[in-house]
């Protein structure tokens, strides 16, 4: 009795041992596949990295930093709803002329952005500057587009931070 009981208990552990390899080798294959995600999604939209810059001063086209400042935006939203990242898809699509895929691949490569910024505020801060650097303020009427369209689906009023992003980008664009 007391050999099947250690074999049962050496099975269990060896099958336990298993089960956490494959977790940790899926959730490595994971992260490669956003890495390439981003890749992808860089080279698609021509953003090309100049390593001795920050990422956002690379930025050249203005659609790239509109999608990085919705995906801040929404970000700032203390815990933003699956129909509201639709809504910002959706805003993005239309207001920037792309396919849903684009739109997708763009928010991602936003995404990225943010991270690069630590955070999303300071995102907004620094793409908001470039975007208004890319072409002198003419593209302020499509991002205010986009971020209409993401409160309008949000669930409550805006919060402080976003109240405050806006300020932001107002200051950027030299409105105020």
């Amino acid at each position: 009795m007391p050999l099947l009981i250690t074999i049962i208990g050496l099975v269990s552990a060896i099958g336990f041992w298993i089960w956490r390899a494959r977790n940790a080798a899926d959730a490595a294959h994971e992260i490669l596949d956003v890495a390439q995600d981003i890749r992808a999604a860089a080279r698609r939209f021509g953003f090309r990295r100049n390593y001795n810059r920050h990422p956002v001063e690379d930025i050249e086209d203005p659609n790239i930093a509109i999608a990085g400042i919705a995906v801040c935006f929404l970000e700032l939203d203390d815990y933003p709803t699956h129909e509201e990242k639709d809504a910002m898809l959706r805003a993005i699509q239309s207001e920037l002329r792309l396919s849903l895929k684009d739109a997708s691949e763009i928010a991602v490569l936003g995404r990225w952005m943010m991270t690069q910024c630590n955070g999303a505020q300071q995102g907004i801060d620094r793409m908001a500057r470039k975007l208004y650097k890319l072409n002198k303020g003419s593209s302020f009427s499509p991002l205010m587009s986009v971020l209409k369209t993401i409160l309008s689906e949000a669930e409550g009023p805006m919060n402080a931070k976003q109240k405050s992003a806006l300020d932001d980008i107002q200051t950027a664009f030299k409105l105020s």
